[in-house]
């Protein structure tokens, strides 16, 4: 992209931070930065962007950080693993405010192109009762039954991107998330999702010599995870793009929660229990992508295995829970 004022809503969460990161190496960009939260909770934060701490909910706010903007990525969302959404419902779904009224603002105040962040949430729950399903084309959203709450959000503010495009000629891009994990995010507190969650339990019981650790469900499920880096990656691919179709940004690398604890034992050279808590938020059976149509319209397929990424999250959140860390170790060079 040539020389653009460029908006990163969310840009105090996980990918936020990193989608900033990866755009700061381009001196041509002038980045505005926001997020919800207040500055010092931030992921990442770079002083030479112009950060704001405000809640994109409010049309005037959105408004106001939307003046002079070229370029919109909306990564913001109320959100966190399988136990938040499924306690927060009512919360995950008032997101759509912020997508609605960035729309609003957006095409108020001109701006170029419109990226929206939506989930693998989105799709229809009926079809993936089993383990080990088949991935999920695009199309496998509809007939609509998404997750409940999130899932719902997402699958409308994709549709409302739609709309604004063919009514108001808002040029936007829209991808679905599988399962987004890596350094510099949320492990601990209630937020975090399976593989830093796993990687949190594993490095705590070798730290202090327990033998078990709990695991939701009966860790038969099945997921699909992909690694940050190939996640911002696919992002401005599609950004970058000539379409304006909805693409999953995933991995095709199914494996069980068990298969995943089993990986993460390995890295980390000790090996655990299981405590199956079967009353514990599960999700559904099975998720997972399946990545033909970005292969075949963008050219885009991730880089990292999954033990690869898993080692490199393993490795920075066992730095964080001892020493602290730092981002450079986590590219592939």
């Amino acid at each position: 992209m040539a020389k653009k004022n460029i908006l990163i809503c969310g840009a105090g969460g996980f990918i936020g931070g990193h989608l900033v990161n990866h755009l700061l190496k381009d001196k041509s960009n002038n980045l505005i930065c926001a997020d919800i939260k207040p500055k010092e909770y931030w992921f990442q934060i770079y002083e030479e962007n112009k950060n704001f701490s405000l809640d994109l909910k409010e049309y005037e706010n959105c408004l106001e950080v939307t003046k002079n903007i070229d370029y919109v990525l909306n990564m913001a969302c109320n959100m966190g693993g399988m136990g938040f959404i499924e306690n927060n419902k009512a919360e995950c779904m008032l997101s759509v405010l912020i997508n609605t009224n960035l729309l609003r603002a957006g095409l108020k105040n001109k701006i170029k192109k419109y990226f929206y962040s939506s989930s693998a949430c989105a799709y229809n729950a009926s079809k993936q009762n089993e383990t080990f399903i088949k991935g999920l084309k695009e199309s496998d959203a509809y007939p609509a039954m998404p997750e409940d709450g999130y899932g719902w959000e997402k699958l409308f503010s994709e549709r409302m991107c739609r709309h604004f495009q063919e009514d108001f000629n808002l040029e936007t891009r829209v991808v679905r998330y599988h399962n987004i994990y890596g350094p510099l995010g949320t492990y601990n507190g209630g937020r975090e999702k399976a593989p830093a969650a796993l990687c949190r339990k594993i490095i705590d019981a070798k730290i202090n010599k327990k033998k078990e650790i709990d695991v939701w469900g009966d860790g038969e499920q099945t997921r699909s995870f992909l690694y940050i880096e190939d996640c911002i990656r696919g992002t401005m691919n599609v950004f970058n793009s000539n379409h304006s179709d909805v693409f999953n940004v995933g991995s095709e690398e199914q494996v069980s929660i068990n298969q995943m604890i089993g990986i993460i034992e390995e890295i980390a050279g000790y090996k655990v229990n299981k405590n199956y808590q079967l009353d514990k938020p599960k999700g559904v059976r099975g998720r997972s992508s399946d990545n033909t149509f970005i292969k075949s319209k963008i050219n885009w397929e991730p880089n990292y295995s999954l033990r690869e990424g898993l080692k490199l999250t393993y490795d920075w959140i066992h730095s964080e829970m001892t020493n602290g860390t730092n981002i450079s170790k986590f590219t592939k060079s």
